[in-house]
């Protein structure tokens, strides 16, 4: 995840306000040509409203009185504005700002939260990131060859693992796909075929979150203790994308902190019902020795288990130059 992400999101969610705002100031301006009552009740009424509130401050003569004046007075030219509209056939609302997001009015915050519209957006953006990365570019369905495997013990095994990640990507669904482990020495094709996973998640229009385990751990603990000051909650995001991908499980730091993290994590989304793919250099035993009995329990009960065996990837390519 970079961090041009959420500065991304706040200059879109700006735009977004200010764009409103202009479209607003263009539909008074036609309005006011078409319909001068409506202007005059605007001079008289409406403009510099807040100056002549100020002044009644000001003056400190008979305020709360002066000031329900002024709201009356606003309310009733309202009404009348809104019944002009009406009688020219344009909607009552017309002259009111369309924000986006009536949640925040586009601010990007509701009661002092970020708001559901800013989550969205960082989500998107994620996953508009993931799709640019150059490793997505090429880890897809269609470059995972298995021909390199041919004359390899492993090719059923493969094969096998290759057609179920192929069934898991045109199937998927955030509340009803399974969570999977890939587990296996380096360079045989777990993090290639995950990724082409998520290029066909992304294409169908879900969210995906996609690091490794390190950067991920790295990047929640900066924030949890204060050391990122840049507003992100990349916790929130891991648990709320529609799919999450660990990548290289057990090359992250064997800390208190991490081992709870990675519990919250797994533990979450499998109480959202929200599938995670993970992969890890690590063999089953251990993983056993690595993790505490409640990820071991979680992990063994609720996850589906590939293992991939065979010889590196790279090391076939480059005594296979023919294929």
């Amino acid at each position: 995840m970079s961090e041009n992400i959420y500065a991304k999101a706040e200059e879109i969610i700006f735009q977004r306000r200010t764009d409103a705002e202009v479209k607003r100031t263009m539909r008074v301006n036609e309005v006011e040509r078409k319909i001068p009552e409506i202007a005059e009740l605007n001079r008289v009424h409406l403009s510099n409203l807040s100056q002549r509130l100020f002044k009644i401050i000001q003056d400190g003569t008979d305020v709360e009185k002066k000031i329900e004046k002024e709201r009356r007075d606003n309310r009733q030219a309202q009404a009348i504005i809104r019944s002009y509209l009406k009688k020219n056939g344009y909607p009552e609302n017309y002259l009111e700002i369309q924000y986006t997001c009536p949640e925040c009015d586009d601010t990007g915050y509701s009661n002092g939260k970020r708001c559901s519209c800013f989550k969205e957006l960082i989500k998107k953006l994620s996953a508009d990131e993931l799709n640019t990365n150059s490793h997505m570019a090429l880890s897809s369905f269609e470059t995972f060859s298995l021909d390199y495997l041919k004359n390899e013990n492993n090719y059923e095994s493969m094969e096998k693992i290759y057609r179920y990640c192929v069934d898991y990507a045109e199937n998927f669904s955030p509340k009803t796909s399974r969570n999977i482990l890939m587990y296996g020495n380096t360079g045989l094709g777990k993090t290639h075929l995950s990724l082409a996973i998520a290029n066909e998640v992304l294409k169908k229009g879900f969210s995906v979150s996609y690091d490794s385990a390190i950067n991920f751990l790295r990047q929640i603990e900066n924030e949890h203790f204060g050391r990122d000051l840049s507003g992100k909650d990349t916790l929130e995001l891991i648990l709320s994308s529609d799919l999450l991908i660990i990548d290289d499980l057990g090359a992250e730091y064997d800390t208190r902190f991490s081992a709870a993290t990675i519990y919250n994590i797994i533990d979450t989304r499998l109480n959202r019902s929200l599938p995670v793919i993970i992969t890890t250099n690590l063999t089953h035993i251990e993983i056993e020795e690595r993790y505490d009995a409640r990820i071991i329990s979680r992990l063994g009960c609720l996850y589906d288990y590939l293992k991939f065996t065979g010889k590196d990837v790279r090391y076939l390519k480059k005594n296979n130059k023919d294929i």
